[in-house]
């Protein structure tokens, strides 16, 4: 009697509503995975902004920047600092450094509008935390979301609690939904391991955000848990899912996980569109040996009304 081997074990999963659709409106946050699933998001031109103020790992980073978007608290001179020759804000990421603090002033509250906007107008919202050690600066006991290389003795480095963990997501989940009511919330923990805090170290982080947040799930409808974490280490059990630093998801483990992402979360329906984007995305990629051909004139003038015929359906495509 043949019996079929199991090789894997499997998250069970379904579909949730309401579905992301090409209606919707995405606003994704949190540590660099949320940017793997923004590419997703991005290659198939779903509406979405992804990290204004660039990756941020902690709960309670995350939690003070929406704070601070909600209540329209502008950064003024206090939050930003000289060092190195550029000029920079410990709530956000380097990306976001200048020349002059005139210049890193006005890009950080330009992204606060940005961000206030999205979180008011947002269908979904997806945030991915990263750890949950933290870094806190002495001189102004604010934990931080980048070092940007300042001399690590200005830090004392600790692990949030399950508690603090728990406070800072119903205060940030809390404003969100004051402001926006009909908005659903997707909680992820990133599944790349934060090696630099040791073997067990991570493990800690995993799990202090893991047991904070399940809480939250439970206890309020419009907020969902997606397992990615759990499906790389358990689904995905193997090295060759991981790049070639052991520690960040691979090409194959993203895809892997953006086609679970999207049985549960993406309306079925946008399949066709989605084709129709996929064959405008891999044309564009299309390299010819000879540009001034007849063949290549015909096939960038045909692509071209391809695209303008996909932007009547989709204003907001941009290839």
């Amino acid at each position: 009697m043949w019996v079929e081997m199991k090789l894997q074990t499997h998250i069970p999963l379904s579909a949730k509503e309401p579905t992301i659709d090409y209606q919707s409106q995405l606003l994704l946050m949190g540590s660099c995975f949320t940017e793997n699933i923004g590419t997703k998001l991005s290659y198939d031109q779903f509406r979405n902004l992804q990290n204004p103020f660039g990756v941020i790992f902690n709960p309670i980073s995350l939690e003070r920047l929406v704070l601070r978007a909600i209540r329209e608290d502008v950064f003024t001179e206090k939050d930003v600092f000289e060092y190195g020759g550029l000029w920079h804000c410990f709530e956000v990421h380097s990306s976001l450094s200048a020349l002059t603090q005139e210049k890193i002033l006005g890009q950080l509250n330009l992204q606060l509008q940005v961000l206030r906007k999205s979180l008011l107008e947002a269908s979904h919202l997806i945030f991915t935390l990263g750890t949950a050690w933290v870094y806190r600066h002495k001189e102004t006991d604010l934990v931080v979301a980048n070092c940007h290389k300042v001399p690590q003795l200005q830090f004392s480095k600790a692990l949030l609690s399950i508690e603090s963990i728990q406070n800072s997501l119903r205060q940030m989940v809390s404003a969100i939904f004051d402001g926006n009511p009909k908005a659903t919330m997707i909680i992820t923990v990133s599944p790349v391991r934060h090696l630099k805090d040791g073997f067990v170290g991570n493990t800690q982080s995993k799990a202090q955000l893991i047991a904070a947040l399940h809480p939250l799930v439970s206890s309020r409808k419009q907020v969902h848990y997606f397992p990615s974490y759990e499906l790389l280490l358990d689904e995905l059990r193997d090295y060759r899912f991981y790049a070639e630093d052991l520690l960040h998801p691979n090409s194959l483990a993203i895809d892997y996980l953006w086609e679970k992402f999207q049985s549960v979360w993406v309306d079925p329906e946008t399949e066709p569109l989605r084709k129709e984007v996929d064959g405008i995305q891999k044309a564009l990629c299309h390299r010819p040996l000879q540009t001034s051909s007849k063949e290549f004139q015909e096939f960038t003038t045909t692509l071209q009304n391809r695209i303008a015929n996909l932007k009547t359906r989709m204003p907001w495509a941009n290839f």
